[in-house]
Parts: structure tokens; sequence; C-alpha cells
């Protein structure tokens, strides 16, 4: 049901914290953590577990990706060099 939302979501920002989808989109966080165990074991996002720490605070995250999918590069950026 979320599915659609969060991909698009991923799509469009590139990769981020359960808890940055959750306030994006305003999808409860245990809702967004449940979609994104769904979508990984589908095989369309790959995820991490990460641990940050804030004011020294430990905090458990999900990290996660569209799986294969490569943004487009920023503009400016120089070309690559050639061999």
């Amino acid at each position: 049901m979320h599915d659609t939302s969060i991909l698009t979501y991923l799509k469009k920002n590139g990769q981020r914290l359960d808890s940055e989808i959750a306030a994006a989109t305003g999808i409860a966080l245990p809702v967004v953590r449940e979609t994104l165990t769904s979508l990984s074991a589908q095989g369309e996002i790959s995820t991490c577990s990460v641990t940050r720490f804030n004011q020294g605070q430990a905090v458990e995250g999900i990290l996660c990706r569209l799986r294969g999918f490569i943004p487009p590069a920023t503009p400016g950026r120089k070309p690559a060099a050639a061999h």
C-alpha cells in the first residue's frame, strides 16, 4: 500500500534513513520499517542497519536505497577522464 510512495521518494532523493522517509512521506515509522522489510525481501531495495549518535545517544535505524539504481550525474560535474 505504501510501497509506491516509498519507492518514489527513494528514487527522487536517493539513499535515506527510515526515519527520514517517515518524516518526509507522513507514514508512521513502524509502518515504514515493515514496508522496507517487505520491499527488501522482494528485491526492490537494499537495506542495512546503522547506528548514529545524536548528542551522545545511540539511534538505531535502517539505511536504504533502490537496488541497482544509479542516480543521474549532478549538473556541473566534470566529464570522466578518457583512457
